[in-house]
């Protein structure tokens, strides 16, 4: 691996709108670059987030001021851009509940006179947001989609799943959508059902569940909590999932279909036990697999993992960018560049804000 250049893709030092995290990447069906990300917050919980995109020409170079594509009146998190057949772009995110971010608001020290006055503008922006009808209509994981390769979009639906980098292209044309079923509290629930699920892109442009992965045990009667999945065919039928597990750990497990979707196997880990989490899939033009993951344990950063073999099997733990100050980053994405080489960006907080930063690196 050799890293040629890193920097800041995206940033709002000077404003309280000054965090940005959570950033997908692709390659838009007439060649530019696409990366989405939630953007002007206040905070990594705040109720202020925006689904944003950025479009660059020139192979990563230089990209254009963030513009919104998802922005309900709640907090619009995690975004997704995919690109998929027939030059269609589906643009993805999900929020939380009112009453979710008024617990974490509620907490916030005022003692700090910073976290005093967000404390104040979110809570009277949330009264406000509960008092408004209709303001709670498009809770959910939500999407859009575009008909004219990325750039408009149609209108807001909603889907059984959210996962932070959206669905699967599928070999032919349609989506698979695998992540972890809607919470409206983005809570933990007991496990009786399926965390995550498979669901497919119907005529309609509608999610519809076909299939669900295995939950983990977690030796103790329970399970632990299976979420953030990102799904890759590596042909036409085989589907590789990488997962994160959390509960007693953080860390990523596999889980593989061999018949497109219809059904997964149980997860298998592939990390140590804070190994580190969510994961990115990507197929290299070389037919490597590359799965790049935030790593928060010290030295926080950015790792990835290596399979020749179609996820048989991985070589793990190899470092990008390590020495950050905070464990508030990651989710990071990557995409093939025309040369062969990579571009894989991701999140970062440090004290002027939350920036969306990218690594331009080969193997």
């Amino acid at each position: 691996m050799k890293i040629l250049s890193k920097r800041i893709l995206c940033e709002n030092p000077t404003s309280p709108f000054n965090y940005f995290g959570w950033p997908s990447i692709t390659r838009l069906p007439d060649g530019a670059l696409a990366m989405a990300c939630s953007g002007f917050r206040m905070r990594h919980v705040c109720p202020f987030g925006k689904g944003v995109i950025s479009y660059s020409r020139d192979e990563g170079q230089s990209w254009t001021r963030p513009a919104p594509v998802i922005d309900t009146p709640l907090d619009d998190r995690d975004s997704g851009v995919v690109s998929f057949g027939n030059g269609r772009v589906i643009f993805t995110s999900f929020n939380n509940s009112s009453a979710m971010q008024r617990g974490r608001a509620l907490r916030l020290n005022e003692d700090t006179p910073l976290e005093a006055a967000q404390k104040a503008f979110t809570l009277a922006y949330l009264d406000l947001l509960d008092a408004t009808e209709g303001s709670h209509a498009l809770l959910g994981s939500t999407y859009r989609i575009s008909d004219d390769g990325g750039y408009t979009f149609g209108k807001t639906l909603l889907s059984p799943v959210t996962s932070p980098h959206g669905p699967a292209p599928a070999p032919d044309g349609g989506l698979l959508y695998v992540g972890r079923r809607f919470s409206a509290d983005d809570g933990f629930d007991d496990g009786t059902e399926p965390f995550l699920q498979c669901c497919r892109l119907n005529p309609q442009d509608r999610f519809e569940p076909i299939s669900y992965i295995p939950n983990i045990p977690d030796g103790q009667g329970g399970f632990l909590h299976s979420c953030e999945p990102h799904a890759l065919f590596v042909s036409e039928k085989r589907v590789i999932v990488h997962i994160r597990v959390q509960g007693g750990c953080f860390t990523t497990y596999q889980s593989v279909s061999n018949d497109g979707g219809q059904s997964f196997s149980a997860p298998v880990r592939l990390l140590d036990a804070n190994g580190g989490a969510p994961a990115h899939l990507m197929r290299h033009s070389s037919g490597a697999l590359l799965s790049v993951y935030g790593y928060r344990s010290e030295p926080y950063g950015i790792r990835y993992m290596l399979s020749g073999d179609l996820g048989e099997s991985w070589t793990t733990d190899l470092v990008l960018e390590d020495g950050a100050d905070t464990a508030d980053l990651g989710y990071p994405a990557s995409v093939e560049l025309s040369d062969g080489s990579i571009l894989t960006v991701y999140y970062q907080r440090s004290d002027s804000g939350s920036a969306i930063r990218c690594i331009h690196w080969e193997l």
